[in-house]
C-alpha cells in the first residue's frame, strides 16, 4: 500500500514538472500572444460588465406639455415696449404666435402666404432676438415676457 502511494506522489510530481516545463517553453516560445489574449480576455471581461451595468433600465420623465395659468379678470395684453426693446417686427410677433399655436413651418408659410424659407428665416431672427435655439424655448420665453397669451 505504501509503495503505490509513494509511486503516486511521484507520478504526479513527475506531471507537475513535465506542466512547469511545457508551460516555460510556451511563454518563450509565444510570449505576445499570451499576453495579448490576456489583455483581451481582460478587457472583453470589463466590457460586458460595464456593458450590462451601464445599460439597466432608467426612469425617464418626459413632460409633454407645461400649462401656465392666465387670470381669467382681464385680457392679454402684448408688451409693445418688449417688442420694441427686443427689435421683433410684427410679422416675426406674427410667426412667433403660430409657432405657439403648434404649426409647423409649412403651415405657417400656407396661412400667411408666403414660403416655408421666409418662415424659417423669420423664426431664427425669433430665436436671435430672444436668445434661444429651439420653438419650445421661444414659446417660453415669449410668455415670459409677454410677447404672446
Amino acid at each position: 500500500m505504501k509503495r503505490v502511494v509513494f509511486y503516486g506522489l511521484l507520478g504526479g510530481v513527475l506531471l507537475v514538472l513535465l506542466k512547469v516545463l511545457e508551460y516555460q517553453y510556451v511563454v518563450r516560445t509565444y510570449p505576445g500572444e499570451i499576453y495579448g489574449g490576456l489583455v483581451a480576455a481582460i478587457f472583453a471581461g470589463l466590457g460586458i460588465y460595464f456593458g450590462r451595468h451601464w445599460s439597466r433600465s432608467r426612469e425617464v420623465t418626459v413632460v409633454r406639455e407645461v400649462r401656465v395659468p392666465v387670470p381669467e379678470d382681464r385680457p392679454f395684453v402684448v408688451d409693445t415696449g418688449k417688442l420694441k426693446e427686443l427689435g421683433i417686427t410684427p410679422r416675426e410677433h406674427e410667426i412667433l404666435g403660430l409657432i405657439a399655436e403648434g404649426l409647423s413651418n409649412r403651415e405657417i408659410g400656407e396661412r400667411l402666404f408666403v414660403s416655408e424659407n421666409t418662415v424659417k428665416t423669420h423664426s431664427s431672427r425669433v430665436f436671435d432676438k430672444l436668445g434661444v435655439n429651439r420653438r419650445v424655448q421661444a414659446v417660453l420665453k415669449g410668455r415670459e415676457l409677454g410677447l404672446i397669451p
